[in-house]
């Protein structure tokens, strides 16, 4: 067990683990269910208590997968949930929270994100996001992909202010939103999410981790992780499907990336020099 597993602050003063269980593509095949299911729960019993999901995930599937781990267990967990755009309107976040709820066997999500900007006005998807939040079915609210002029838009209305995080896109490969994203939440204690970590594995055959990975007697993808996690304010959400994989993962913990290390991947993977539009997958 790592000596310390690190944690980083939302907005509202909650603690919650730089690394969490990611979700996407699980619930895609019924035969994969009891693996994906499996590697859920000893992520649970490592400590991994984050776990990030979507209606959108297999249409629903996802949060399916994460209610059989979550069985008993609901107290232990910090469920993250999200709200397609087409979804966000005010009597849309209520039907579909309430489906949420239901698919994943809940009174409540603790965090409840907006999955993409929309046609919905912002103000109105902020105002139904308050609406379920009083009702008790969400704790806290938040977006993903949003660069920073959305943040600004959402920061400037009725309760913006109560975002607690922003789920990016943002790894090695995909540093964009340190030139400007990055420092604007920092300076406002709004944490980034980062998902697709290890870039949906590709950065798990990237030769330019070999040498650091090396030094540290850890594959490739760990340091991309452990890369991630080192950065103040942001949490990782990989998606494990097997045990061994989620095991790999924790196991990035307790990799400690010297300055060596930092220098060594910033001449293999450059930081951004320019504004660079927010990318997704």
């Amino acid at each position: 067990m790592p000596s310390t597993v690190r944690t980083t602050t939302l907005p509202s003063g909650e603690t919650v683990q730089v690394l969490g269980q990611g979700t996407w593509k699980m619930g895609e095949d019924s035969r994969r269910r009891a693996d994906e299911v499996n590697a859920l729960k000893l992520g649970l019993d490592l400590g991994l208590t984050l776990i990030d999901t979507a209606e959108m995930y297999a249409s629903g599937g996802a949060e399916e997968v994460v209610a059989e781990a979550i069985a008993g267990r609901r107290a232990e967990v910090f469920v993250v949930s999200k709200v397609l755009p087409s979804n966000a309107s005010r009597a849309g976040v209520q039907r579909a929270c309430e489906n949420s709820l239901k698919r994943l066997r809940t009174d409540r999500i603790d965090l409840y994100l907006l999955h993409w900007p929309g046609s919905v006005p912002l103000a109105e998807t902020v105002e139904a996001f308050e609406a379920v939040k009083k009702a008790g079915k969400i704790r806290h609210w938040g977006v993903s992909n949003f660069d920073t002029e959305d943040m600004e838009d959402l920061a400037g209305l009725p309760d913006g202010s109560n975002v607690q995080t922003n789920q990016v896109l943002y790894n090695l490969v995909r540093r964009g939103p340190e030139f400007d994203l990055a420092p604007w939440s920092r300076k406002r204690g709004i944490p980034l999410m980062a998902y697709s970590p290890v870039e949906q594995g590709a950065l798990a055959r990237n030769t330019g981790l070999d040498a650091v990975a090396a030094r540290h007697n850890a594959t490739a993808a760990q340091i991309a992780l452990a890369w991630v996690m080192h950065q103040d304010g942001i949490i990782a959400i990989p998606k494990a499907s097997s045990q061994e994989h989620v095991r790999q993962n924790f196991a990035a913990l307790d990799i400690k990336l010297t300055p060596r290390d930092i220098t060594d991947l910033d001449r293999a993977f450059p930081p951004p020099t320019r504004k660079r539009g927010l990318e997704m997958i």
